[in-house]
């Protein structure tokens, strides 16, 4: 609601701007005086605020100087004139949403929503856990890894992100569900020494990547 009544309001400065020039011809003018009082009552509408009656050439009626009955009839065109204009916008909306609804009908996506609790593995160094989706039939991964760095007492090491380790495997589309087996796919590769009992400083290495597990699902259908 926000959103569109500023958006009202620019045009309305922005119109405003244009009948204080003075450089419209009197027929622009006019058409644009219309626009104006239409805009403004349709505002005032979908605030709840009051109906102003106006006349042909926008300008407010005088309840001094217009009868009763009057009054009345330019109310009711005034009302319609609105009603329209929010049937109009009713329909243009209904219009987009059935549009999106047939273009995703079309397109179909899922996604996967995974959620790390812990990683139940005595490693003893730093570690790298990669999560992604493998179709089994074709030996070939279909998904991007989603990546969280373990560190060797137990814990993520981004502290912050501990219990909100989150991914969601997207754009999983008809191709993906036409497929016959996927397998969920956890690999840990150790971060540290070539090996894990060598004590020897004159030969300890650090940083490297050595594969140190995996585990597999048989298959989500």
């Amino acid at each position: 609601m926000f959103r569109s009544v500023r958006h009202m309001i620019y045009d309305l400065i922005e119109w405003r701007s244009q009948i204080l020039s003075g450089t419209l011809p009197q027929d622009e003018l006019k058409e644009l005086k219309k626009k104006v009082t239409a805009k403004i009552d349709y505002g005032n509408r979908i605030l709840d605020l009051d109906l102003v009656v106006r006349d042909e050439d926008g300008n407010i009626l005088d309840p001094e100087q217009t009868s009763t009955i009057s009054l009345f009839r330019a109310h009711e065109i005034a009302s319609k004139q609105v009603e329209e204009r929010l049937q109009e916008e009713k329909s243009q909306k209904q219009n987009i949403d059935i549009n999106r609804q047939a273009k995703f009908a079309a397109t179909p996506s899922f996604a996967l929503f995974v959620n790390l609790k812990n990683v139940v593995c005595k490693i003893g160094e730093d570690a790298e856990v990669l999560m992604s989706l493998y179709d089994p039939l074709e030996s070939k991964f279909i998904s991007e890894n989603y990546l969280v760095r373990w560190s060797s007492c137990g814990l993520p090491k981004d502290i912050d992100r501990l219990h909100n380790l989150r991914a969601v495997f997207t754009d999983l589309g008809s191709k993906d569900l036409k497929r016959d087996k996927i397998s969920f796919v956890c690999q840990i590769v150790r971060v540290g020494r070539m090996e894990l009992r060598d004590n020897n400083t004159r030969k300890l290495t650090s940083g490297l990547r050595r594969p140190f597990g995996v585990a597999g699902t048989s298959g989500m259908h």
